[in-house]
């Protein structure tokens, strides 16, 4: 059996109304970091859902353990931004690993996040669902377009070097990941694509690695009129101020 990576890796996973999706997330890492022998933790930070999300969390910490599931409920839904802020502040690892607990993502993507960052020891790895090998499945067009809009525009506007600007599934060195969110002043959206422009601003090096995105399994999407009309005003900040 081969020997434990030194490298610990924090996910932070906030939660609003996540209590299906939330044992088969959590199942899937646990499962993913034990069969590539990674020495993990996974912060779930509950913004008070009333669907009962954080007692379905206290389950499933008795089930993995409370040196792997860490709970950091919070009083209301006070933003990504600050979930994140949150969980960095009680993360114990070196790395941190950002993504939705709406089964979006797959865990299995993790370890090639991980061997991507070793490769060039990146400061960031970023999942792309827009260069070769990544995807989405169950969007419809409306959904398609307008991510493939606003990362046009991004990309047109912001020249931000990466394909995907509005993914949400990362892997960061802590260290790097503290000194962006400190900058970041984005609510929303807009929050994950301004990340991307401050690590271009500070010199940080990022990766892509290819992901498949999946339309979530349980609940309902988060995105709508006022999250696109608050993307563009992120957007025309981001233009005239960075």
């Amino acid at each position: 059996m081969t020997s434990q990576s030194p490298n610990k890796y924090s996910v932070l996973l906030p939660t609003y109304n996540e209590r299906d999706n939330l044992p088969i997330i959590i199942w899937l890492l646990a499962k993913t970091f034990q069969e590539n022998n990674l020495n993990y933790e996974i912060i779930i930070i509950d913004d008070n859902s009333p669907d009962g999300t954080l007692e379905v969390a206290k389950q499933l910490q008795a089930v993995y353990g409370e040196e792997h599931i860490i709970l950091r409920p919070r009083s209301g839904k006070l933003g990504l931004g600050t979930a994140y802020v949150y969980g960095i502040e009680n993360a114990t690892g070196n790395y941190i690993i950002i993504m939705d607990a709406d089964m979006s993502h797959h865990p299995k993507e993790i370890p090639n996040f991980i061997k991507k960052q070793k490769e060039g020891n990146y400061d960031i790895v970023t999942g792309s669902r827009y260069i070769s090998g990544g995807g989405v499945y169950g969007w419809d067009l409306r959904r398609k377009l307008t991510s493939r809009g606003a990362n046009f525009i991004a990309d047109l506007m912001l020249r931000p070097g990466v394909s995907d600007l509005t993914g949400s599934f990362r892997l960061y060195k802590k260290s790097v990941l503290q000194q962006i969110i400190k900058a970041t002043v984005s609510k929303g959206y807009v929050f994950q694509m301004e990340m991307m422009i401050r690590a271009r601003q500070f010199g940080f090096s990022v990766a892509e690695c290819p992901i498949t995105f999946v339309d979530r399994v349980y609940g309902e999407s988060k995105l709508g009129t006022n999250e696109i009309i608050g993307y563009l005003k992120g957007l025309w900040m981001l233009f005239t101020s960075v």
